[in-house]
């Protein structure tokens, strides 16, 4: 069984479940692509990565989610791995954020550095999100849906999100559409609650 990432139920609201996040790191690349086509498109650079092109050849293990986002977002926010020669990366404005989040005991110190300069190690500080679970093959419509059910589900119980959402992706492709598990994931504040930086 994959790996999911760990997380803390901090209470359930109607329409959504508020939880805790751990600092963690995750490894990102970024795909000029539609919203339905992006995951694939960003999965072969990313599963390279953990299956040991990286300076030290180690092979890491697959966790769930597989995260997506607006591409020039929250996507490269969080402190980033040193590489040893520059790389650069400007967003288009379009496309996606595509990353895999890394096995909790990884942390940007011990995490291998990639050998594709596409794929950026970035460790993310530890977050209260908000989370709307949903089943079915998901998808662009899917996620715009519940979007915007769990953005109106926020403005009533008081929380205003902070950053952009993110799609997440529990299961493999191979997974029927009916026994897939997707989420809609938006890191929160309390209406009142003061904001700081990541």
């Amino acid at each position: 069984m994959t790996e999911q990432q760990p997380y803390t139920v901090l209470d359930t609201y109607p329409g959504f479940e508020l939880r805790a996040y751990p600092a963690h790191v995750v490894a990102e690349t970024d795909v000029d692509t539609e919203f339905d086509a992006a995951g694939n498109a960003a999965f072969r650079t990313l599963a390279s990565y953990i299956f040991g092109a990286n300076t030290s050849q180690q092979k890491l293990a697959m966790t769930a989610p597989v995260t997506q986002e607006a591409a020039g977002g929250r996507g490269s926010t969080g402190e980033q791995l040193a590489m040893t020669a520059p790389v650069t990366q400007q967003h288009a404005g379009q496309g996606y954020t595509v990353a895999f989040v890394l096995p909790a005991e990884v942390s940007l110190a011990t995490a291998p550095v990639p050998d594709d300069p596409r794929v950026r190690v970035i460790g993310k500080p530890a977050a209260t999100t908000a989370v709307a679970s949903f089943r079915g093959r998901g998808g662009r419509e899917a996620y715009q849906e519940q979007l915007r059910e769990l953005d109106a589900a926020l403005a009533k119980a008081a929380f205003t999100p902070v950053g952009e959402a993110r799609y997440a992706r529990f299961d493999p492709p191979i997974t029927p559409g009916v026994f897939r598990h997707n989420e809609v994931q938006i890191d929160v504040q309390a209406d009142g609650e003061e904001k700081t930086a990541p």
